[in-house]
């Protein structure tokens, strides 16, 4: 060992020591450098990767959410127009539905005042039928009273009845007279 005399606390008193100090610094330098170096650059790497890809990842998720988006608001819309159309079609038919009961009623009250008509007409005949009987069968009787004979003949009674019924049509009504 070969001393140094320096006085330099920093210096290393012999020169073995200087050379093994920097023998063993270069292998630690050596050492860093093929190893930990790489080491550190290949977790820096992989960490680098691992954030690159998480951050394409959440690139990736919300490109997914706003194409979900946009074909929810194209649903929605569609759904829009078809509940306008189904809305459309049943105030169509509501419409045509009303339009159908009203001309069935219409035709129903036709058809019930037909009947009505033709009920009262038929009533109204019988009625007149009756009554020109019941004035006959009166006018006869009334006649035997005041001549106090019998009047056998139905075709003169007949004939009597009827110059009587015509007469009575001919003589305005009270109601007509009077202006009511």
């Amino acid at each position: 060992m070969i001393p140094l005399e320096t006085g330099n606390p920093l210096l290393p008193e012999h020169l073995s020591e200087l050379v093994a100090g920097l023998v063993l610094a270069v292998l630690v330098v050596v050492f860093i450098s093929k190893v930990v170096v790489p080491r550190f650059e290949q977790m820096y790497e992989q960490r680098t990767a691992e954030i690159e890809g998480g951050i394409n990842r959440a690139q990736a998720v919300q490109a997914e959410a706003v194409a979900a988006r946009q074909q929810y608001q194209e649903r929605l819309e569609a759904s829009a127009v078809e509940t306008a159309k189904i809305r459309e079609d049943a105030h169509a038919k509501s419409a045509e539905i009303i339009t159908r009961a009203q001309e069935e009623a219409q035709a129903r009250a036709a058809t019930i005042r037909e009947q009505t008509l033709a009920h009262i007409q038929v009533e109204r005949d019988q009625a007149y039928s009756e009554l020109k009987t019941q004035i006959g069968t009166l006018a006869t009787d009334l006649a035997e009273k005041i001549l106090g004979e019998s009047l056998d003949d139905p075709e003169k009674i007949n004939r009597s009845v009827d110059r009587f019924l015509a007469e009575l049509e001919a003589i305005p009504s009270r109601g007509a007279v009077q202006g009511n």
